[in-house]
């Protein structure tokens, strides 16, 4: 697995639940600021099974940026964890994580 992979990995685990992060923060976090797009790519490759909160990283406007059955899902992940979404995809509380 290659530092970019990992650093997203690692920075992801520690999302707390009931909070979100939006893929420029993560890519920020991980030490490569500027490859938002890339982190979306990195989770996109996730086994079905991971551990990993995905669900947790949303776009720049604070909404899911899956579509079909995977918003769905994303959704009612979030929602699980006491975050309101809007029918747009739109977190209604956006509280993101705190970068340092």
């Amino acid at each position: 697995m290659d530092e970019f992979t990992q650093s997203i990995y690692t920075n992801l685990y520690y999302v707390p639940s009931g909070r979100v992060i939006t893929y420029g923060q993560l890519a920020t976090l991980a030490g490569f600021p500027n490859h938002s797009r890339h982190v979306g790519k990195v989770l996109s490759k996730l086994p079905k099974d991971t551990q990993l909160p995905w669900y947790r990283v949303v776009n720049a406007q604070g909404k899911i940026s899956l579509l079909g059955d995977q918003f769905e899902k994303q959704r009612r992940l979030l929602e699980e964890e006491g975050i309101l979404i809007r029918e747009d995809g739109r977190i209604c509380h956006f509280k993101q994580v705190v970068m340092p």
